[in-house]
């Protein structure tokens, strides 16, 4: 089973007495003279000098590892009634609130007291395209000279310090955590990924952004929320003054207008040329196995001409969202354009997103994160754009995730691809077969002569692809994407997607791209 990833931490904090703590949130219990330095929820993460917070888990109690944080260091245990019968035997002051999730956020803002001094910040949430926008924003920082930030549900990144992430969005503890960690080494700007899970779960208390970003929404995550209204409901939270401060919003799914009419901050808009008027304009102008050119047209009429290492309009639209964000966090629109209108353009890595893992005289595979319709449908149709012969598509669908999206997955994929193989992804504790007997159920309904096949095998279904494939045919392996593991009966198996594609092409006699993924 592989570790969970390191989180960043501050290295030097000052102790925050549990008694201001407590008297500033109404905490009940004796904090004694006991001082904290840092948070966790994971007794394995604890820390000398940590608070530990005990949350009521789905199996068991947090609390019956009070023990075992305290040996590890824990100065203190904050929890709900019930944890605090357990924790109190644990030698260390316990504190108590109705709802200790719903402070997490206020708790560890205080103790890592990320409210002062802190990087800009700059939100970003959607259905899709928000890793795509995160690392967009992080790698123009870069190239401004501007000591950048970024948690993504692919990465974390301090400076020139990368970590494999966790959670998209991480536990407000690890957040805060990683704010201050920015602060001090002395970031200046960090984009962070905002998922609707971690706003309703409080992954995002006590964080307030300089600008929040909007991609788009489109069916998915149902197995969480019990609509689209809802699961809107859920980002558009984001949008509020206690959330934000300003904000920028992609018209180019109906959403946005939604977004627009119902934001709590001064908003401005930004679509792609085809999809209707907006403050800011996307327009793409060359579409390549390579890269992707845009004509990106600001509110005064300027335009910035640039282009990016991947394709897909719908990635130029990402790409300009993260302009925009930038010039309303303050950043000038000429130096901008100065900075990304040379010939590489914006100079980006993005992990695991419609990446191009083959070399020259190869076919050329995408392996991409991609998990929704929308997703799909938008990732086929830029492959086909740039496509000299055949489109062929190996996807699985996620297991114990939202099943009502998958026949619609199935249908995308064979509308856009000409031939299509069907494996596992992530199983964890569902049937594989079953998951892949109604994907391929849906497919054959949608197209019953379409070439179909069914490897349950994930590293033989991309061999069987390559096998299929001739040098100027296209694959695309979607869902992966990034990711290091499978789930599988909740053990995460290591396993690379992007590996398994490079030696599926050697096997075969083509040439390879070299590696870029970021180890574990």
């Amino acid at each position: 089973m592989s570790a969970l990833p390191q989180a960043f931490r501050p290295a030097h904090v000052e102790p925050l007495p549990l008694t201001e703590l407590a008297a500033a949130l109404g905490l009940e219990g004796d904090p004694g003279d006991a001082a904290v330095t840092g948070v966790s929820l994971s007794s394995a993460a604890t820390q000398p000098g940590d608070l530990f917070v005990a949350l009521r888990g789905v199996r068991q109690h947090g609390a019956v590892y009070a023990a075992d944080a305290v040996q590890a260091g824990a100065t203190a245990v904050l929890t709900d009634a019930e944890g605090a019968e357990q924790a109190r035997g644990s030698g260390v002051p316990v504190l108590v609130a109705a709802d200790p999730r719903g402070v997490l956020g206020e708790v560890a803002a205080a103790v890592y007291r990320t409210r002062d001094d802190r990087p800009l910040l700059l939100g970003v949430t959607g259905t899709n395209g928000k890793t795509s926008t995160t690392h967009f924003i992080a790698g123009i920082l870069d190239q401004l000279g501007v000591s950048a930030g970024l948690s993504s549900t692919a990465e974390r990144q301090v400076g020139a310090e990368r970590r494999v992430a966790g959670l998209t969005t991480p536990e407000a503890t690890e957040l805060h955590a990683l704010i201050a960690r920015m602060r001090e080494a002395g970031v200046r700007a960090a984009a962070i990924e905002v998922s609707a899970q971690g706003l309703s779960r409080h992954r995002l208390d006590g964080v307030l952004f300089d600008v929040a970003g909007f991609t788009n929404l489109s069916h998915d995550h149902l197995d969480d929320y019990p609509d689209l209204d809802t699961y809107f409901a859920a980002k558009a939270v984001l949008f509020q003054p206690d959330r934000s401060r300003r904000a920028v919003v992609s018209l180019d799914t109906p959403w946005g207008a939604r977004v627009v009419a119902e934001s709590g901050v001064p908003t401005v808009t930004i679509a792609q040329a085809d999809r209707g008027p907006a403050d800011w304009t996307v327009r793409v102008t060359e579409e390549v196995r390579t890269h992707t050119a845009f004509d990106l047209v600001a509110p005064s009429g300027e335009v910035l001409s640039t282009r990016i290492p991947v394709l897909g309009q719908h990635m130029a639209a990402n790409a300009g969202l993260a302009v925009a964000m930038l010039v309303e966090a303050g950043f000038s629109f000429d130096e901008l354009r100065g900075a990304l209108g040379g010939p590489d353009g914006i100079a980006v890595h993005l992990p695991g997103r419609t990446e191009l893992v083959s070399g020259p005289g190869a076919p050329s595979i995408y392996v991409d994160f991609g998990h929704s319709p929308h997703a799909f449908r938008e990732t086929l149709a830029a492959v086909r754009a740039v496509a000299t012969g055949r489109v062929i598509m190996v996807f699985g669908a996620d297991g114990d995730r939202d099943t009502t999206k998958r026949a619609d997955m199935a249908r995308a994929a064979v509308e856009g691809s000409d031939v299509l193989v069907i494996t596992d992804h992530h199983p964890r504790f569902e049937d594989p077969d079953s998951i892949r007997a109604t994907l391929m159920a849906a497919a054959k309904e949608a197209a019953p002569e379409h070439p179909l096949y069914e490897v349950g095998d994930p590293k033989q279904a991309i061999r069987l692809a390559v096998s299929l494939a001739k040098p100027e045919d296209s694959i695309l392996w979607a869902g992966p994407g990034h990711q290091n593991y499978r789930d599988i009966r909740g053990v995460r198996t290591p396993y690379s997607a992007r590996h398994e594609a490079r030696s599926a092409l050697q096997e075969a006699g083509y040439a390879a791209a070299p590696s870029r993924d970021l180890a574990s």
